[in-house]
């Protein structure tokens, strides 16, 4: 993968190009009002970070390994733009993909 920081920690993953829109300040060159800069975390959500990074699941996510909120009411079957990834759920406003067979090629 282009780009990838073999170091894997967590901030590296967050700031790696391209893997998490509310990381950065623009999109398409233009000022993205949901980043991470602009975000007021309270006590629950640290509370479900911890819980996730302890290894917890939602059952209803399963294996899945991406979701995007498509700020649209429907989902894409596939996702990412290499199909690699074929649609599970919609939880809220998130879409949650888990790995085809073509994912292992990827």
């Amino acid at each position: 993968m282009q780009g990838f920081r073999r170091d894997g920690s967590v901030r590296n993953i967050i700031f790696q190009p391209g893997q998490f829109d509310c990381a950065v300040e623009t999109l398409l060159g233009k000022y993205n009002a949901q980043n991470i800069y602009n975000m007021n975390p309270t006590e629950i959500h640290y509370n479900i970070a911890d819980w996730v990074i302890a290894g917890n699941r939602l059952n209803e996510i399963g294996e899945c390994l991406w979701y995007l909120n498509p700020f649209r009411p429907s989902c894409s079957s596939t996702f990412p733009s290499n199909g690699s990834g074929t649609f599970h759920t919609r939880l809220g406003e998130h879409c949650f993909y888990r790995p085809t067979a073509s994912y292992a090629n990827t």
